[in-house]
């Protein structure tokens, strides 16, 4: 069967190579102007590519800030970029779900540029061009500087061009892969929920599409192509790659913006305490940055006295551990008697007995605490730690 494929494949080669005339490859029952026309010129066997030039959404921005490794964990270790090492990437596919049956027919490639966003778009006509189509692809991940950034690519768009790759005896392409999802995620899915990059692009950033074609038409748009030779749907889905780079690069300008300068940034709005209290995280896990530490203890502070419950916790149990004891003693018996949620106040009780119990000896003032939790602990894990630290308690 192995060697059918090959014969095949050769053959396709031998018919491209046979042809004389230079043209678009497309379906034949279709002449090749509609393409034309619309700035796509041959580039391979049934292979097409176009170029977009866009306005940038980085074209104010001079340089990248060191924080910008807390926004986007994926840069962290790596020295500071220039903005034209980023590669912004999408795929159109054949299918909305990984696997071997599923295949890219549409790729874009963005680049900033000085104050403009240079977008490369290759686009597949027919299966027989996939070697062509895919060799174009891996090019563009050449330069070992540039920094490829996709919106949830490392679950589907690296996935999908890999298992080509390999199913086409190629040598998948080796990056460094930024990938902007689960950051949106900790920036705005508690304030809009639905994290999807449309979703984002039009709530958190006022982006609003006209006449977008939603992606999940795709598949069954190229397939109508491939059976039609009708291109106008198609040049639709083709717009829409293009604006994913376009809002892609513009979901990352909004974080650069948020990193710049966290603790004055109006637009766009985010979630002030998640991003506090991974920033905290980050550096606890990370070698730690002066200006970074400064950064963040302002924004956990800033959580913390606008009240929101975690921050206002974890800010107390800081000072805690960094000796203010009596200060942060008092914000934890607030805590626990304020209309917080149920986990919280036990997590301020459990440190006031810990603290009562270890550093001030006092076990009558830790047993008092402990019980304060029961009254208020549910059946559960809680409850049971709960019960073993007051039988503990009680044999002291």
């Amino acid at each position: 069967m192995a060697a059918n494929l090959r014969d095949r494949l050769n053959r396709i080669r031998e018919l491209k190579n046979s042809e004389a005339a230079v043209k678009i490859e497309k379906p034949s029952h279709n002449d090749d102007s509609s393409l034309t026309l619309n700035g796509w010129e041959n580039c391979g066997f049934k292979t097409v590519k176009r170029e977009v030039v866009l306005e940038s959404p980085f074209r104010s921005m001079k340089s990248l800030p060191a924080a910008l490794a807390v926004l986007v964990p994926d840069l962290a270790g790596r020295e500071l970029l220039s903005l034209e090492d980023f590669l912004f990437f999408d795929l159109e596919t054949t299918g909305l779900s990984g696997g071997a049956g599923t295949t890219a027919f549409l790729a874009a490639f963005g680049k900033p540029a000085g104050t403009k966003l240079r977008i490369t778009q290759y686009l597949l006509l027919d299966y027989p061009g996939v070697n062509d189509f895919l060799a174009l692809l891996l090019a563009e991940f050449k330069n070992k500087n540039s920094v490829i950034v996709s919106y949830n690519g490392k679950c589907f768009d690296s996935q999908i061009l890999k298992t080509m790759c390999l199913m086409n005896r190629m040598k998948p392409p080796e990056y460094f892969h930024a990938d902007l999802l689960h950051p949106s995620r900790r920036l705005w899915k508690n304030i809009i929920n639905d994290c999807s990059q449309g979703s984002v692009e039009e709530r958190i950033l006022g982006i609003k599409r006209e006449n977008d074609i939603p992606g999940a038409l795709a598949p069954d748009i190229w397939f109508e192509f491939l059976k039609t030779g009708e291109t106008g749907r198609l040049f639709g889905i083709c717009d829409h790659n293009c604006a994913d780079i376009a809002g892609l690069s513009s979901i990352l300008a909004a974080m650069i913006n948020i990193a710049s300068d966290p603790l004055g940034c109006e637009e766009p709005v985010f979630d002030l305490e998640r991003l506090a209290l991974f920033w905290r995280d980050f550096l606890r896990r990370n070698a730690p940055d002066s200006e970074l530490q400064i950064t963040g203890g302002e924004l956990l502070k800033r959580a913390a006295e606008k009240k929101y419950p975690r921050a206002v916790l974890v800010y107390a149990q800081d000072m805690m551990r960094n000796g203010d004891c009596q200060k942060a003693r008092k914000m934890l018996i607030k805590i626990s008697e304020s209309e917080y949620p149920l986990n919280i106040k036990l997590s301020a009780l459990r440190t006031l007995a810990i603290d009562s119990e270890r550093r001030l000896k006092n076990i009558a003032a830790s047993l008092e605490f402990v019980n304060r939790a029961l009254e208020i602990a549910n059946e559960g894990s809680w409850k049971n730690e709960f019960d073993r630290r007051k039988e503990r308690l009680e044999k002291k």
